[in-house]
């Protein structure tokens, strides 16, 4: 590793998942060199009409793409490996990850068309990668999917720790235990700066081990009668292992639909994560086939998504499988937030079905823990580690102000504890840390093909549609003498049904007429005037007369 350099300083910061949950991506700098740490993308939030999903804007290292050493990925969840499609057509750098990350990476980046031209490097806990100034080296973690790792860099001015997203657990489902040892032997070496994963900060104790799951998926296949649907997320593999164990003990065979739940068990388990029994897979088709008390169905659909399977499911728009009186449905896992309605709203439609549903959290149900440590986990990270400042990242601001508030409890100074925004530096030089300048941060929106071009403007004007909808308004006027040839012919979309309005609507038409004779008489013709016109005119008689503001959009043509 290269002498540090007195007029070089070390940059932390991140370009998405602190103050929210997602979009994971975190970039630490020294001079030249600088380390990606994951890329992910989140899901739109209530207000953002029509876009599919959200990833970090990079455009800081589009700027420095020279800089850019390398990609470093902790574990395979879509906020922590979804933006990589998108980031890496800007950026072709090299991408460093386990064994079933690489494998679920290589699936988007196949879709993406980006396999043959990017770089993957793969790494276990044991690597050392080199890249530039700063070495990286890996410890493994637990959490909701295998291969997850923490990151430690060490860079000239001292070693920053990333954890990835972390639990303690001490019995875990395929026997790969968290690196106590590793993690305190990084501690004992003095720790400049600590990463961690806030999700959990404001739960207290300890999150329960994922195997405690397994029992209660056995006890509740063996109470069955009929067939039993379980719907998680596709990338928790752990979870997925358990419905493989249960339906085995209980004799069942097992269907997997959705194709995200496909696309995970064939990749985990051509590459050994998944242990599935010769002949336990059968095809969705043959599940109508078979005795009800012998059948498992592991479905997507546990965000209530409206096009997921357990969603077409419960509206019986799905093409194979129905929800018959007497079926078992777990969903086996916590809403995210903004997601309650719809896993609320799909419940509802399964009981009307005559299902029996088991849902909620783990304390109700038993048939969900989070991959996430909560606040004796975190301050046991913290101690391991040792840190001289700390930067809570991966949740929400109240989350990030709790697991500070945990780090204090632990003996972190609270000066050298930093809450940061999406875009906040972290600058460090001769081992002091301080706030530094704000990089370039914020939303892409991911619309269809379009990248980036639905902007606020945009969004404005779809929730002005979805609110009030829109009147067009059509006039032809003559090019010679400005009188009025044709119309104006009005035209509603999400405003008033014009059948029962033809009177309000005749009424803008004179309205309309009306104002564009004034201005013809006041030798006024630019068109920008004509329009501005129609539409304050119009919009004040229709706000007084409904109360409602449509978008007004005057198309005035010459002939």
């Amino acid at each position: 590793m290269s002498k540090k350099n007195n007029q070089d300083k070390l940059l932390i910061f991140a370009l998405g998942g602190v103050g929210e949950i997602g979009k994971n991506m975190y970039v630490i700098q020294y001079g030249n060199d600088i380390v990606v740490v994951d890329s992910g993308l989140k899901f739109p939030e209530e207000d953002m009409l029509g876009i599919d999903i959200v990833i970090p804007d990079i455009t800081y290292l589009k700027e420095n793409r020279d800089k850019v050493r390398g990609i470093l990925i902790t574990h395979g969840h879509e906020d922590h490996i979804g933006g990589l499609p998108y980031v890496l057509k800007n950026l072709n750098v090299p991408v460093y990850a386990t064994k079933l990350t690489i494998g679920l990476i290589e699936g988007k980046l196949k879709e993406a068309g980006l396999l043959g031209e990017t770089k993957r490097i793969l790494i276990n806990a044991d690597s050392e990668v080199e890249l530039g100034q700063i070495k990286a080296t890996f410890f493994r973690t637990n959490h909701s999917i295998p291969d997850s790792v923490g990151v430690c860099l060490d860079t000239p001015e001292g070693i920053v720790v990333h954890t990835g997203d972390f639990k303690f657990d001490h019995t875990p489902v395929n026997d790969q235990y968290a690196d106590l040892q590793r993690m305190a032997a990084i501690g004992s070496r003095g720790v400049l700066a600590l990463l961690s994963d806030s999700t959990n900060a404001e739960r207290p104790g300890f999150t329960p081990s994922e195997s405690n799951i397994g029992n209660e998926f056995e006890d509740i296949f063996r109470k069955s009668t009929q067939r039993v649907i379980v719907a998680t997320f596709a990338s928790n593999v752990h979870r997925i292992q358990q419905v493989i164990n249960a339906a085995m003990t209980t004799k069942r065979k097992l269907a997997v639909i959705g194709r995200s739940m496909v696309n995970v068990v064939n990749i985990a388990s051509e590459l050994g994560y998944l242990n599935i029994p010769e002949g336990m897979l059968i095809e969705p088709d043959e599940v109508n086939r078979l005795a009800a008390d012998r059948v498992v169905v592991l479905s997507t659909g546990s965000q209530g998504e409206p096009m997921s399977a357990l969603t077409r499911m419960a509206r019986s728009t799905h093409r194979k499988i129905d929800i018959l009186p007497g079926d078992t449905v777990i969903i086996a896992a916590t809403p995210i937030p903004g997601n309650e309605k719809y896993v609320g709203r799909t419940v509802d439609e399964l009981f009307r079905l005559g299902a029996k549903v088991i849902y909620g959290p783990g304390s109700v149900s038993g048939v969900h823990v989070s991959g996430h440590g909560s606040q004796e986990e975190l301050k046991l990270m913290l101690n391991l580690i040792k840190p001289k400042y700390f930067i809570p990242i991966h949740g929400e601001y109240r989350m990030l102000r709790q697991h500070a508030l945990l780090a204090e409890s632990v003996g972190v100074e609270r000066e050298n504890i930093f809450i940061c925004d999406i875009g906040d530096t972290v600058e460090v030089q001769g081992g002091k840390a301080r706030k530094g300048n704000k990089v370039p941060s914020g939303n892409i929106l991911i619309d269809g093909l379009g990248v980036g071009d639905v902007g606020n403007i945009v969004l404005r004007d779809r929730k002005l549609l979805s609110q009030d909808g829109i009147l067009v308004v059509v006039v032809t006027l003559s090019k010679q003498d400005g009188k009025i040839l044709s119309g104006p012919d009005i035209i509603s979309r999400g405003f008033v049904y014009v059948r029962e309005s033809e009177g309000l609507l005749d009424e803008a038409n004179r309205i309309v007429s009306s104002t564009l004779h004034k201005l013809m008489n006041d030798k006024v013709n630019e068109w920008a005037s004509l329009k501005t016109n129609v539409k304050d005119a119009l919009g004040r008689f229709l706000y007084e007369q409904t109360r409602r503001r449509p978008m007004i959009l005057p198309i005035i043509m010459e002939v």
